[in-house]
């Protein structure tokens, strides 16, 4: 790898040479002639073209190097993501930490309930709330029939009006009406009109025709910050208690529209200026901003049923507008990065999960693919003589190093110099890059994969050659013993192959095997192997 890069490092210096040097020769041939004619010795400027010559090399040596380690990694992540994304377009059952603009771009799931949805929020339209926060589970705001406590365990006092929650299930109690406070109707006038960043908006519970308050009560969970609570008719005019301020938190002016998933708001209570926020809560504007206040509507339609049982069909009633909403590469891939670097695991461990320890010892695997109607099925199942034998080169390497370094300290050198030198660098490179990527999942506590020791074993397998080499030049010491020492390594490499090919129907597919032949090829009792029933 490291010749590679240096090769290209050094084809990228020459070709970026090439015009350089034939600029120079013609400049220094122009100054030659001016020094000559002026009598200025010739060394000074073939001093300073050498000076020049230098410094173009060590500018075109760093571009060369930034090019192949930084430059060119950087579109291989992309493309890599780009035909990931390309490939995986349809819905799966975890799409739920994305957001749901991200929800929408993909083939099912989301995007059958909200394709075709309007795009422009309006007065009247009939809206559900989710959490741009999403942790530790995505959730939307919520309103039931039920009331907080009048006095609560601890001896607390509540509102004891109809309770607001996060639910984190998808439910018709989701279903919220964005009023225009200056009128009764709930629904959508004709034409629309469109709710812009900084307008006042009442939030109608849809089932219950409550609206959506806060007030100077302590929050059930959060002393610290208000209450919110549906308490009250919308025909009943207290203004003071139930207005929010629409905040647009991404947009480009401040005349834009409120958009279907793909505007983040924020509601701020104009009679105490809280935030609604994750508990739900009012949360107080000194507090700073978060993303637990931010809201994002993911279904939406344009209400028309002003009557409340009309209204309740109406919600428990799917609804599709023509309309079309895709995000771009760029976006989509930013929220993924975002979300692999903050995404911690809740309470559940996914089926799949496993330790760092069990990785070395290659005790779990990943099934990836069932076929729908035969036993064929893709695993992420390692060959367990390639991953046995990197670790005993690891060990092996470690163990004859300590020896080597101990014996040196007492000036007994084993080895000449220069393979004592290329022996240090194999491991510099191998046992130290097995290190980088192996020993920080130690520290981390998001859910890991056995595909997480990849990186790591790929330093292993390559220490895994030189170890063999070092032990044929320098540790047998007979022409018996390393025919004997080659013929292991035959016997080696032929039992790798054998397992690769015994294990290649779970790791492409192709394949059906009996349940018989699948439990035979279960050699740990930790392995998920599937097998049908029937």
């Amino acid at each position: 790898m490291l010749r590679k890069q240096a090769g290209l490092g050094s084809l990228a210096c020459w070709l970026l040479q090439v015009p350089l040097y034939g600029s120079l020769e013609f400049l220094s041939l122009f100054l030659s002639s001016q020094c000559l004619e002026e009598g200025a010795p010739f060394q000074v400027v073939e001093h300073d073209f050498s000076v020049n010559l230098w410094q173009v090399r060590v500018f075109c040596h760093l571009l060369a190097r930034a090019v192949a380690l930084l430059v060119i990694p950087a579109i291989l992540y992309l493309l890599f993501f780009y035909v990931h994304l390309i490939l995986l377009f349809r819905s799966g059952p975890h799409d739920q930490i994305m957001s749901s603009a991200f929800q929408a771009s993909l083939e099912g799931g989301l995007a059958r309930i909200t394709q075709g949805q309007p795009l422009e929020v309006a007065f009247g339209s009939q809206v559900t709330l989710r959490s741009v926060f999403g942790k530790p589970v995505p959730c939307w705001l919520h309103s039931h029939q039920n009331t907080y406590p009048t006095i609560y365990e601890n001896g607390r006092g509540s509102s004891h009006q109809q309770q607001v929650t996060c639910y984190p299930f998808k439910d018709v109690n989701n279903w919220w009406i964005v009023k225009d406070p200056r009128r009764h109707q709930l629904v959508v006038s004709s034409p629309p009109r469109p709710v812009r960043h900084g307008d006042m908006v009442q939030l109608v519970h849809g089932m219950t025709a409550r609206s959506l308050n806060t007030h100077d009560v302590a929050a059930p969970m959060s002393p610290h910050s208000q209450e919110v609570s549906c308490y009250i008719d919308y025909n009943i005019s207290m203004p003071a208690q139930n207005l929010w301020r629409l905040e647009i938190v991404n947009r480009r002016s401040d005349t834009e529209v409120w958009k279907t998933i793909l505007s983040e708001v924020r509601f701020v209570h104009v009679n105490t200026s809280a935030v609604l926020k994750l508990e739900i809560v009012g949360e107080k504007l000194s507090r700073g901003y978060h993303e637990s206040t931010e809201w994002n509507v993911e279904e939406h339609r344009y209400g028309t049923s002003q009557e409340q049982r009309e209204r309740e069909w109406e919600l428990n009633s799917p609804v599709q507008v023509d309309a079309s909403r895709n995000l771009s590469f760029m976006a989509r891939f930013s929220e993924l990065q975002w979300r692999m670097l903050v995404l911690r695991s809740d309470d559940s461990e996914h089926k799949y999960s496993s330790s760092p320890l069990e990785w070395v010892t290659l005790d779990t695997n990943i099934a990836y693919w069932l076929h729908p109607r035969t036993s064929a099925q893709i695993h992420l199942l390692g060959n367990i003589v390639i991953w046995v034998s990197g670790s005993l080169a690891l060990a092996i390497y470690m163990l004859l190093f300590l020896w080597y370094l101990l014996r040196r300290r007492r000036n007994v050198h084993d080895l000449p110099q220069d393979a004592w030198l290329r022996w240090v660098l194999a491991g510099a490179l191998c046992a130290g890059g097995w290190a980088v990527n192996y020993l920080p999942f130690f520290l981390m506590e998001k859910t890991l994969f056995l595909y997480h020791y990849l990186p790591a074993l790929t330093f292993q397998i390559l220490l895994l050659p030189v170890v063999l080499q070092h032990i044929s030049d320098h540790l047998c010491r007979s022409q018996l013993q390393r025919s004997v020492f080659s013929a292991l390594v035959v016997a080696w490499y032929s039992s790798a192959c054998h397992v690769s090919n015994m294990l290649r129907p779970l790791t492409y597919g192709d394949k059906s095997l009996s349940p018989e032949e699948l439990k035979a090829l279960r050699w740990k009792d930790s392995w998920d192997i599937l097998i049908r029933k029937h």
